[in-house]
């Protein structure tokens, strides 16, 4: 019985060991594809991220783009991060990709990234931030057509890179950038004046690498948490990361660089306003890649593992129509236009949303852990999870939707724009209850553990 239960196992250890192996006879590896289309508005309209804008865009700096990189590991899996230069997808436009991606390429909601690189020089998206800007009829047929247009890009996009696939070596690494501010703790207007800065931050730049069999540059993907505000004009462009992704496909020709937004809510580039700054900052960032991509990174094992959920979480109590109307007395602009579009749901007989699918994502990229969450992620979610998983992780906020701000239970507890008025902002019936960080961190933990992501003190145990 102990002899038949031996030649089992080493059958199904050859077993293993054929799928990783190719068709010429070498060890299967990784595999990868990359594309990239440009999104930038044919016509003047709409900007969104800043509601002191009076009238539509003007024109562009450089081209907005999105752009996909495919990974196919020894067994066949994959999986594809798609970038853009836009402020956030919100949900309805991320599941209609998504659902098309399932239909089209068989890709699960685990299997994708959708990440926004949060730039507010992006054209603003249908059924995204609807009070903020008085849109025209006219308006929103254009917002409604780009839209349309996108979700068709989005899903093209993913073939391209799918189509694009070849033999790869895959690497990754954290390098550093120290341009952020935390601007709940500091006042940018007398920052020239501060000898100490202060807050929480995270200054990692997360790197991925992706080279072709024969060790040649294919795609490039990193990562900073800090917001693309440095730029408030009429003019489209991709801020910040835009101008680092140019520099660095001006470094290495032939290359795709592709920037992937962090957990940069409550993080400012500081000073700001100009287009001088923004290449400046564009340049440190490529810089902070540059030097990665100079020194040993790590290679990932051609292994791929994916996992995904939606956590409900609970808004607190929705105001009542009372307060609504005393509110709106005393309102201006896209608060009273809110205030006012609550009180019509009311009069409708309409309920209020009780609870959010918030949409949570591991991927286990050999060694690598990347962790994506949804919203506009303070800079908190990071330190918490590198304490929990290590300083080597990757986090991503702004994925697969962008329904408001994600604050900390300390952010949620002071209030402010991040915990509180950006509710407003974002046309949400109210504010997260008190234990929105612990449900995240909670779920998120447990998508961890089912794709087999250590913690540091469990190598401790023997």
């Amino acid at each position: 019985m102990k002899r038949n239960h031996v030649h089992v196992h080493l059958l199904l250890l050859l077993l293993m060991a054929s799928h990783l192996v190719s068709a010429n006879g070498k060890a299967a590896g990784w595999k990868a594809g990359v594309a990239r289309v440009v999104i930038t508005p044919d016509q003047n309209m709409w900007m969104a991220g800043f509601a002191s804008r009076t009238h539509a865009s003007e024109g562009k700096l450089h081209e907005l783009w999105a752009k996909a990189l495919v990974f196919e590991d020894a067994n066949g899996k994959r999986s594809v991060l798609v970038t853009s230069d836009l402020l956030g997808l919100p949900k309805k436009m991320s599941d209609e990709i998504r659902n098309q991606l399932k239909a089209s390429y068989n890709l699960s909601k685990d299997q994708i990234i959708l990440n926004s690189s949060h730039t507010h020089s992006a054209p603003v998206l249908k059924e995204a931030l609807t009070d903020i800007y008085p849109i025209t009829a006219e308006d929103q047929v254009k917002i409604d057509q780009y839209g349309d247009k996108l979700v068709g890009q989005f899903v093209k996009l993913v073939g391209d890179a799918i189509k694009a696939l070849k033999p790869a070596e895959i690497y990754a690494r954290n390098g550093v950038a120290r341009f952020q501010v935390n601007r709940r703790n500091n006042d940018a207007g007398i920052l020239e004046r501060l000898t100490e800065l202060q807050g929480p931050n995270d200054f990692a730049v997360p790197v991925i690498k992706v080279t072709d069999d024969q060790g040649k540059l294919m795609a490039i993907a990193f990562g900073y948490a800090c917001h693309p505000t440095v730029l408030d004009g009429y003019n489209w462009s991709g801020d910040y990361p835009g101008y680092a992704q140019l520099e660095l496909e001006k470094l290495y020709p032939g290359t795709t660089a592709m920037f992937f937004q962090g957990a940069g809510a409550d993080q400012n580039p500081l000073p700001r306003h100009t287009v001088p700054l923004a290449k400046q900052y564009g340049k440190t960032l490529a810089a902070a890649v540059e030097r990665i991509l100079s020194e040993d990174m790590p290679k990932l094992t051609p292994v791929l593992k994916t996992a995904y959920s939606e956590i409900d979480l609970a808004f607190s109590t929705a105001p009542t129509l009372a307060e609504l109307k005393k509110y709106s007395e005393t309102a201006a602009g896209y608060q009273k236009r809110w205030a006012m579009r609550m009180i019509e749901k009311i009069n409708k007989g309409e309920a209020f949303d009780k609870t959010y699918p918030y949409p949570v994502q591991v991927w286990k990229l050999g060694e690598l852990p990347i962790m994506t969450l949804g919203g506009e992620l303070v800079v908190q979610y990071a330190i918490e999870l590198k304490k929990i998983f290590g300083q080597q992780i990757f986090v991503m906020g702004y994925s697969n939707d962008v329904m408001t701000y994600i604050p900390s239970a300390t952010i949620l507890r002071e209030g402010g724009y991040e915990g509180e008025i950006a509710a407003i902002v974002y046309g949400l019936p109210g504010t997260w209850t008190s234990e929105v960080e612990q449900d995240i961190l909670h779920g998120i933990t447990q998508l961890a553990e089912q794709v087999g992501v250590p913690k540091p003190e469990s190598k401790l145990i023997k």
